[in-house]
């Protein structure tokens, strides 16, 4: 019999509730961690999260606290799931509740401003004494609680972290494959949400299928060129936390960050965009951090170039795109084995 684990998951969105419903429904004890009473008391009266999955009942089992100490203390598995800037704060005061060797799995898509840091090293620095994992793949959360077959990449360069994160998460519809490529893995995360913003423009300026696979196609090239520069395994970024990732966060809706895209697709500016959906997309926050890093590392990334100036320095896009044309040509793969 699979051992019974006490699990927190910090983060009452969607992803995070996707993924507790998942492991409550596979027998384990599951706290939801989340700010708001209300729907904290919605999740343990209702069985369901109406601010974000309003359409998809969740597990009894599963629990809902706003109490982070009574979330994490005794916990042997807990999942980070805030945003990206949420994450030291959070993580410093979960320092204060939990034991040494405790499981810390990161599933947040972003980087810390200061410093360029990832979230797997934001909590090895807050929690030293934690064995630390990221969580990253093309999970759109609906898709996972409507029981949809996907799949993502657990990794850590602990080995029997990864054995306990895949039997925790597996069921019939949502697998779970290990990697020992830290960086790559939450760099995928992280830096396909800039590109999805653009997938989203390219969508609402209806532009065909041919340019769209480019795009996507020259999305992923930047995308390893630039993690290479930072030391990653270019390899990781042809599995699912790589293209897998970056395609599904491109071609959907689903997608905060191609919604982003979309609007200003539509002409609408980023404040109004942010005013509508409630809370701005992290890659929004990433393109600025991504551009300055690239200057400084000297790694070639129109796309990103182009984008920020759309974005930031109200360029028009059709003049930002005919830049992009006559832009250097590059080599198409750059990382052949031989």
């Amino acid at each position: 019999m699979t051992q019974r684990h006490k699990i927190a998951v910090l983060g009452g969105g969607s992803f995070g509730t996707a993924i507790a419903n998942i492991m409550a429904e596979n027998n384990h004890d599951v706290c939801l961690w989340l700010r708001n009473q209300d729907r904290a008391d919605e999740i343990n009266r209702d069985h369901i999260n109406s601010a974000y999955l309003p359409d998809y009942p969740l597990n009894p089992l599963l629990k809902a606290s706003t109490s982070l100490a009574e979330s994490v203390t005794d916990c042997d598995i807990i999942f980070m799931a805030v945003p990206s800037h949420s994450c030291r704060a959070v993580a410093a005061e979960v320092a204060q509740y939990i034991g040494k060797a405790v499981i810390v799995v990161s599933t947040t898509k972003g980087i810390e401003h200061d410093g360029f840091k990832l979230m797997s090293e934001v909590l090895s620095e807050q929690l030293p004494d934690a064995r630390i994992g990221v969580l990253s793949g093309p999970n759109l959360a609906k898709e996972i609680v409507a029981k949809q077959i996907t799949a993502t990449v657990i990794a850590s360069a602990d080995e029997n972290l990864n054995d306990t994160i895949q039997a925790l998460l597996h069921c019939a519809n949502f697998r779970v494959y290990a990697s020992s490529d830290v960086f790559g893995v939450e760099l995928g995360g992280a830096l396909k949400n800039v590109y999805a913003i653009m997938a989203g423009m390219a969508a609402a300026l209806g532009i065909g299928q041919n340019t769209i696979s480019m795009l996507i196609t020259r999305s992923l090239a930047e995308m390893s060129r630039f993690a290479v520069q930072k030391g990653a395994d270019p390899m990781t970024f042809l599995g699912l936390s790589g293209v897998g990732d970056l395609i599904a966060t491109c071609s959907s809706p689903l997608s905060r960050n191609y919604r982003v895209g979309y609007k200003l697709g539509q002409g609408k500016n980023l404040d109004e965009i942010v005013a509508e959906l409630g809370q701005v997309a992290e890659g929004v926050n990433t393109l600025k951090l991504l551009k300055e890093q690239a200057e400084q590392l000297e790694v070639y990334m129109p796309l990103v170039n182009g984008l920020y100036d759309i974005i930031y320095m109200q360029k028009d896009i059709n003049d930002v795109v005919g830049a992009l044309m006559f832009a250097e040509q590059n080599r198409d793969v750059e990382f052949n084995i031989k």
